[in-house]
């Protein structure tokens, strides 16, 4: 992978929330979470090449950035970020019954919780705006309901889902924001690429709510996990032949592709993995793995052009997402090396200036 930096565009994110995903709790394999400073530490010293990060996506929940941050918190936040020559993309609704938000499908007050923690996340997004530390991205939102739940009333609760998704559109619109729900199988009404795009189309605010596309998350509908109706590859599939499994991609992409308003690289190894409370999800995977499934610039491209092959220029960034690696990974310089010369690699075959 080449990285020479030829294009300024898409601008090449880091997550923050790897840091407290998975961490904390008590058991076997437990580890605490990392702090936010280190976090942006360890991605303003990383370079390549003389390329580096440009910037952070933040999750809007302690210890990080607590959901109710006052205005002097928000501007030490922005300084804390602009001092490292780092700036902020997309934001983390803490939408979440632990977090103080509720299920998008459950009561009213389970609903109302939800659109609330929508609505302190945007006041972020504002302020920061304001700052002059956030000029681009999303808010980042998901149904914070199972799909065992779910299942009890498919119907119903997409309907459920579609009006409190509406509802947080409205206020998303009167503060200049666009949200992103997160494709991922643990979310109910959204845990396969068939009942996501249903949930957009009853949702019918395009312009407002989309999806955020993560290439590991996105793998594992192709497997047909907590959705085998809507399984793409057939069963024993045999991964020597990886064309079958990018023709599986460029079948999600033609239905995902025009509700896309936020972007993850990642690698996948054709697995699930849950940790501490997250419950299981597409394993992400150093972009070098060995056992990586993803041919990462080449089914980046799938997600990031159209079926002619033109760049969509959907997103103005796109961020690399690791949750649940291990503690002595995250804390590796190496890592963050390998992270962006793969994020590069990516932008030099399909970014613009």
């Amino acid at each position: 992978m080449s990285t020479q930096n030829l294009h300024k565009f898409p601008k090449l994110h880091n997550a923050m929330w790897p840091g407290l995903v998975g961490k904390g709790g008590e058991g076997p394999g437990a580890e605490p979470a990392i702090d936010l400073e280190t976090m942006l530490d360890l991605t303003a010293k990383t370079e390549v090449d003389g390329v580096r990060f440009d910037g952070v996506d933040l999750f809007l929940s302690l210890p990080h950035t607590s959901i109710d941050s006052t205005d002097d918190e928000l501007k030490q936040l922005a300084e804390s970020v602009q001092k490292r020559n780092l700036a902020v993309g997309s934001l983390v609704a803490p939408v979440w019954p632990p977090t103080g938000g509720g299920s998008a499908m459950g009561s009213d007050e389970e609903r109302k919780a939800f659109v609330t923690q929508v609505k302190k996340s945007c006041a972020i997004a504002k302020k920061l705006n304001e700052l002059g530390v956030r000029k681009y991205g999303v808010v980042r939102i998901d149904s914070a309901a199972g799909p065992g739940d779910w299942a009890k009333d498919p119907t119903g609760n997409t309907k459920k889902i579609a009006a409190t998704f509406r509802e947080a559109a409205d206020v998303a619109e009167s503060y200049g924001e666009k949200l992103a729900a997160e494709g991922e199988i643990c979310w109910g009404g959204m845990h396969s690429w068939k009942y996501i795009v249903q949930l957009m189309e009853e949702t019918n605010r395009p312009k407002t709510v989309g999806i955020q596309a993560d290439m590991a998350h996105l793998s594992l509908y192709t497997l047909g996990y907590n959705a085998p109706e809507h399984r793409i590859l057939p069963e024993n599939y045999d991964w020597e032949d990886r064309s079958v499994f990018e023709d599986a991609i460029r079948t999600m992409a033609h239905a995902l592709r025009p509700w896309i308003k936020d972007f993850h690289v990642a690698q996948n190894d054709a697995t699930v993995k849950g940790q501490s409370s997250h419950d299981k999800t597409g394993r992400h995977c150093l972009p070098n793995d060995p056992n990586g499934k993803i041919d990462i610039v080449k089914v980046a491209g799938i997600w990031l052009r159209d079926d002619s092959g033109a760049l969509t220029k959907a997103t103005q960034h796109v961020c690399w997402d690791g949750c649940m690696f291990p503690n002595d990974v995250m804390l590796s310089a190496q890592t963050w090396r390998d992270v962006l010369s793969t994020m590069i690699a990516v932008r030099n075959a399909h970014g613009w200036d």
